[in-house]
């Protein structure tokens, strides 16, 4: 199993319709399965999925 690295949760709030009436609502974080160099999955988000690449790139 992977394991999660990042701390972070989904943002709350209220779906409004032309109504104006509010349901509630969940914007999920988007995590992905990235496996490293030395062969352990972690849990990310994308963006640092994105900012772990940049820095494996420069240090090479």
């Amino acid at each position: 199993m992977a394991t999660k690295v990042t701390s972070k949760t989904a943002l709350h709030g209220n779906r409004r319709s032309h109504s104006c009436r509010a349901t509630k609502h969940a914007q999920k974080v988007n995590l992905q399965v990235m496996t490293l160099e030395d062969g352990t999955k972690v849990r990310t988000t994308t963006r640092e999925m994105r900012t772990l690449n940049k820095a494996s790139r420069k240090a090479a």
